[in-house]
């Protein structure tokens, strides 16, 4: 897996683009929450497309960006960073602390409990039988 880190600046403006899927530097400009001027958001574009993180298409007398990085797949690199740096590597303890997130509703705990069966499943499927544990 590549290592994706993004500075929060240039997460901000990745996460407008993965958001609407792609946009001008006014469209980032107007959907980021912290007020920036037009040339800090083309730089942190350019600096993105450096990095091989965004493209651009020509689009009238502007450019267009595009995410070239899914967000699921810098969001497992984050939380990754996360896991190891925070909670010693414990995919179990990281989880305890999501679910005792007292703002999450019963909705989303449903959702959580459906994935974590079907996980439970898909282990059992294969034979592992022993419920997920490695």
């Amino acid at each position: 897996m590549t290592d994706y880190h993004f500075p929060p600046r240039e997460l901000a403006v990745m996460s407008v683009l993965w958001r609407l899927e792609s946009a001008t530097v006014a469209e980032v400009r107007e959907h980021l929450d912290e007020d920036l001027a037009y040339t800090s958001v083309l730089s942190a574009l350019q600096i993105l497309e450096e990095k091989g993180y965004v493209r651009h298409e020509p689009e009238g007398r502007a450019y267009r960006y595009f995410p070239t990085v899914a967000a699921d797949r810098a969001g497992k690199s984050a939380i990754t960073r996360i896991k190891d740096a925070i909670f010693h590597g414990s995919t179990e303890r990281l989880f305890a602390q999501l679910v005792s997130d007292r703002k999450l509703g019963r909705d989303e705990l449903e959702r959580m409990r459906a994935l974590l069966a079907e996980r439970l499943g898909d282990d059992d499927a294969n034979g592992n039988g022993n419920g997920g544990a490695a």
